[in-house]
Formats: structure tokens, sequence, C-alpha cells
């Protein structure tokens, strides 16, 4: 009997061990890929300004660093987000989305103008949505990722390390998204940019408040001169601060925000549940203009109390 217990529990732990083992392997795996994404690219240039071409290609932007784009508010946009530009890919995703809506529309209402609507904010507001949100999430990314960033500045500095030395140790060292910004703009400093160019561009890349304040500092640090060690630490203190407030808000704001999800979610799901099991209900009376009309005027009600949700639990720190 013993012998059988001592056998079970040694096939569980080497079970439990070969299955941490897997997992660390794929964790460290990740982190790989996520920390040579810059460096994958870099392997296939054959020199630094081909470097900085294709990085900004990637970007949506042209050789010299600007947009490519005519709609400056996009292409910033399309920038923030992190995405590789891949315009052709992106039209045709969109031209999907917009013949699925308008399908959809036809589907449900009959009516072929409705559909076009459909169709037509389908293809741009559900793309524009999805890089904000992208953009989004990239920002506050860079944001937990800047104090760190920071640190290792610093600590390059107080090593002896130049300043293009230690911005180029973060474009090493950390995962996206800021090892490959940082990482940029090592490179245009290797290229004949200055520092103050290179912390400039950054900024307009990102547009992220906490990366505009160390770019912020770096200039004022280059021009009047003094400890930029020292300026990087209260710069790194201050971005955690900020961090913990942001945080504060969200913890404080989080019942408007799960209401306001709450609210958005249930006559969706409402409809859809009774179309499902009463396709009747809706479906003798939806081609009535009344009813389309109130439908719509619903869905418009709808997206008003939203973007007042929106205000109320939307803080700027």
């Amino acid at each position: 009997m013993e012998t059988s217990v001592v056998i079970y529990v040694l096939a569980f732990a080497s079970a439990f061990l070969a299955a941490q083992s897997v997992l660390g392997f794929g964790q460290d795996a990740v982190k790989t890929a996520k920390l040579n994404r810059r460096l994958r690219v870099q392997e296939r240039q054959s020199s630094v300004a081909d470097l900085i071409v294709e990085l900004r290609r990637q970007r949506g932007q042209d050789a010299d660093g600007r947009g490519r784009l005519s709609l400056a508010w996009f292409n910033d946009l399309v920038t923030r987000s992190g995405l590789t530009y891949q315009p052709v890919l992106w039209a045709l995703i969109a031209l999907g989305l917009g013949i699925a809506a308008a399908g959809a529309s036809v589907y449900f209402t009959g009516n072929v103008l409705l559909a076009l609507a459909a169709g037509l904010l389908a293809s741009t507001v559900l793309p524009i949505m999805f890089l904000k949100m992208k953009a989004g999430a990239r920002d506050r990314k860079l944001g937990e990722q800047l104090p760190d960033a920071l640190e290792i500045i610093v600590r390059s500095l107080e090593a002896g390390h130049p300043v293009p030395t230690a911005v180029s140790l973060v474009g090493r060292e950390m995962p996206d998204p800021i090892g490959s910004e940082f990482g940029m703009a090592a490179d245009e400093i290797a290229y004949g940019s200055s520092l103050e160019e290179a912390v400039k561009k950054l900024a307009e890349r990102t547009e992220q408040p906490d990366v505009e304040l160390f770019a912020a500092t770096v200039r004022l640090q280059a021009r009047t001169g003094g400890n930029l060690a020292g300026l990087l630490k209260v710069n790194a203190s201050t971005v955690r601060a900020r961090q913990k407030m942001r945080l504060k808000v969200k913890a404080a704001s989080s019942e408007g925000r799960a209401s306001a999800m709450i609210l958005t979610a249930a006559p969706f799901i409402v409809m859809t549940g009774m179309h499902l099991l009463t396709p009747e209900f809706y479906g003798s009376v939806i081609h009535e203009k009344l009813v389309q009309y109130g439908l719509g005027a619903c869905l418009v009600w709808m997206a008003l109390g939203n973007l007042i949700m929106r205000k109320m639990i939307n803080f700027k720190v």
C-alpha cells in the first residue's frame, strides 16, 4: 500500500514538473519573441539607414519620418497603434466588414438604404475603433514600462556610459512597445540625428504624456545643462506617482464602467435571445417604417447615453 502511494506521488510530481517546464519554456519563448521584434527586422537589413526606413515604413511613415497618409489624425493613430502598416490587407478587412454589416442589415430589415449606411459605418467606424483600442492599450503599456526604462538609463549613466548607449540599452533589454520605440531612437542617433531630435520624434510617434515629459526633460537638460541622471530619477518617480493615481481613478470609476457595459450589452442580448426563441416577435413587424425608425432612434439614444457615461467616468490624470 505504501509503495503504491509513493509511486502515485512520484508520478504526480513528475507530471507537475513536466507541465511547469513546458509552460516556462513557452513563456520564455513568448518573452524572447517580444523582446526581439525589432532585432528580427535589424537582422534582415544591411545598414542602419535601411533599418530606419523599414521601421518607419512599418509604422506608416516615409523615409524622413513623416506621415504617408493625407489625413494627419489617421496617420498618427496608425503610428500610435504599433500595428504593421498594411494598407491592402486593411482595405480588404474593412470591405469584408462593410459587406457583412450590409448583408445583416438587409436580412433583418430589408431596407437597401439602411444596409448601405450600415455597411459604410462598419467599414469605417469599426476599423477606427479598433485602432483607437490598440493605441490606447499601447499608451498604457508605454506608461507602465517607462519608469523601468528610465531606471535602466539612470544606472547606465551612473556607470559612466554616454546617453546614446543608455538609450540603446533600453532598446535591447526591454520588450515591446518601449523597447522598439527606444530602439528606433537609438538607431536615429547612430545614423546622425542629435539626442534632442531623436527624443522629439519619439514623443511625436507615441503621443504619450509620460514619454513627452521624458523628452521635454532631455531637451531641457541639453539646453541648460545639469545632472541628467538626477533629473531622470525625479522623472521616474513622477511617472510612477501618476501611474498610481491613474489606478486609483480607475478603481473609483469601475462601478460606472461596469454599469455602462451592462446597460449597453443588455438590449442586444435580449433582442438576440428573443429573435432566436421567437423569430416572429420582431419578424412580423420589422418591415414597418415606424418600427425601423424606432429601433434607429433607440440606437442613437443609446449612443448618446454611452457618450455621457464616458464623460462621467473618463478622468484625465
